[in-house]
């Protein structure tokens, strides 16, 4: 069996949600290095696969899909063992897919916003409206995690995969995560920091703080 195709770019937090399903799942995938910043995602080979131009795309056999919260739905479905960490019960897998949805509509496009800002303007500072919004997201996450261990419950999902990437680069790159001020999370983001596959996400945040470091200079 041809083992699944992975077209991917490290510093990427959605990228890096699904690196650490393929982690959890102990897959192997074939990683293939996409280089955004030389155009490879605007090829017309690319295109056909994802014609969004988007990381990551997954390839298995003659399928196709875009979008790491698909994707890493997917390879559950697909490759689990078990469900748990996408459950089939339709209650548990609400409270998943809301977490999913509070990373796509409120995590990670606000983390978007500082990025495009400092690609498109001469600005070498991160607008406080912007970080505010950064902010706004965290005291969010932190009442979301009020008695749990994780963030769908006490059991780890996809849902922690995704929230953790977008999490991990605005404490690293934009605004810091005080533990005082965010004890949930601090406590959270040291549960997700312990799985062995932890580096996935660690490789790419250092890559994505990097680069933030340079448009701020």
């Amino acid at each position: 069996m041809t083992k699944p195709k992975l077209y991917y770019s490290q510093a990427s937090p959605a990228v890096r949600s699904t690196l650490l399903t393929i982690g959890a799942l102990g897959l192997d995938v074939e990683l293939i290095p996409i280089n955004l910043m030389a155009g490879e995602h605007m090829t017309p080979n690319y295109l056909k696969k994802n014609p969004l131009h988007t990381v990551p795309t997954l390839e298995d056999g003659d399928f196709c899909i875009f979008d790491s919260h698909a994707i890493n739905a997917y390879l559950v479905g697909k490759y689990g063992k078990n469900d748990s960490l996408y459950p089939k019960d339709l209650q548990k897998r609400a409270i998943v897919d809301q977490r999913l949805h509070f990373d796509t509509g409120i995590l990670f496009p606000r983390l978007g916003a500082v990025v495009r800002a400092l690609f498109s303007s001469a600005s070498k500072t991160i607008e406080k409206d912007k970080a505010d919004q950064i902010t706004q997201g965290y005291q969010s996450l932190e009442t979301l995690l009020e008695g749990k261990n994780y963030v769908a419950g006490n059991e780890l999902t996809i849902a922690d995969f995704s929230i953790v990437s977008s999490i991990s680069s605005c404490n690293a790159a934009m605004v810091p995560i005080a533990s005082n001020t965010y004890p949930r999370i601090t406590a959270w983001l040291a549960r997700m920091q312990a799985l062995p596959y932890y580096e996935s996400n660690q490789k790419g945040v250092d890559q994505f703080k990097a680069f933030i470091q340079s448009k701020l200079v």
